[in-house]
């Protein structure tokens, strides 16, 4: 008799044991930090969807707006380390803390792996008096102020773009005030209402806008003019400078998953990147493409995070 307890409690023992080995066995939260509509909105939407086929479970994708992007960062480093809350961080979290908003940085949450890198645009509205870049920098200097600009939170990526090219130009960066918002998408609005004259971000969110005949991209921050508007210039063109930058989003967990949970999903989210079906969401939305796994992601950032930090600095952003 006691050889039969035994060999119960042994099969139930390893049922249980197979049971909570089985992740994930209900819905997922993905965080997204900024705004419904934005790229980080819209790149987390395809990649939650992709990983629910995968994994066989929902994958719920929540906005967290607030702070500046603080908001969202900070829920999903204080959420349980269980793998079933997830969250799109975004290049701020190599940013926000060199500027004071927050305490935290890359090295407080578990990444899981590096989807997307977008280089800025310069955008104005469709009716602005500009037809280059150079035209728009030269009334920024000659009404220092008088212009202002929108598309992310106070010393954010889309902050740091204008802000270091017009410091790269031998111009002030307060000659440009900066209106905070909770992303590309209300700071294009604002563009197009009038409360705003530039809008520095990322081609694929603004190309609604510029489809639409409402707004119209001067020049990218990049080394190639974008695949969704080839004669777009680059800056390097226009103005023979090197300035470059670009947003990037990285799919992690709150620091201190269970090692197979994080091992599940980074074989999901590689499975995600390389599929013909995120490629092709990505390319028609004109996002560029980037892989790292969890090291390759954990190494990038902690780059970025040094970059980015003395770039801050030089524009006098950091605190």
């Amino acid at each position: 008799m006691k050889t039969i307890f035994k060999v119960a409690a042994l099969i139930a023992a390893l049922v249980a044991g197979s049971a909570q080995a089985q992740y994930p066995n209900r819905p997922v939260q993905l965080i997204v930090p900024w705004g419904a509509g934005g790229g980080t909105d819209a790149t987390a939407r395809i990649i939650g969807a992709l990983l629910e086929k995968e994994l066989k479970q929902p994958f719920n994708v929540v906005n967290r707006t607030g702070g500046s992007g603080v908001v969202g960062h900070d829920a999903i480093a204080r959420a349980p380390a269980d793998g079933y809350t997830l969250g799109l961080i975004t290049v701020e979290i190599a940013m926000m803390h060199h500027v004071g908003l927050t305490a935290l940085k890359p090295t407080d949450y578990t990444p899981i792996g590096l989807m997307n890198a977008d280089p800025s645009g310069i955008n104005v509205r469709t009716d602005a008096p500009y037809k280059s870049v150079k035209d728009l920098l030269t009334a920024i200097k000659a009404n220092p102020g008088k212009f202002k600009a929108s598309g992310t939170g106070q010393g954010g990526i889309w902050h740091l773009a204008i802000a270091g090219l017009l410091k790269d130009q031998g111009i002030d960066p307060g000659a440009l005030p900066w209106v905070p918002s909770q992303g590309a998408a209300p700071g294009l609005q604002d563009l197009v209402s009038g409360g705003v004259e530039v809008v520095p971000c990322s081609i694929p969110e603004a190309r609604a806008m510029i489809d639409a005949g409402k707004v119209r991209p001067l020049a990218i921050m990049d080394a190639n003019p974008p695949a969704l508007y080839p004669k777009l210039p680059t800056l390097k063109a226009e103005l023979g400078t090197d300035w470059q930058i670009a947003a990037w989003r990285v799919i992690a967990a709150p620091k201190g998953i269970p090692a197979d949970v994080q091992k599940t999903l980074g074989a999901a989210l590689k499975k995600v990147y390389d599929s013909s079906e995120y490629k092709e969401f990505m390319a028609k939305q004109g996002y560029g493409t980037v892989w790292a796994d969890s090291d390759g992601a954990a190494k990038f950032m902690a780059a970025a995070d040094a970059n980015l930090g003395a770039a801050l600095k030089a524009v006098g952003l950091a605190k």
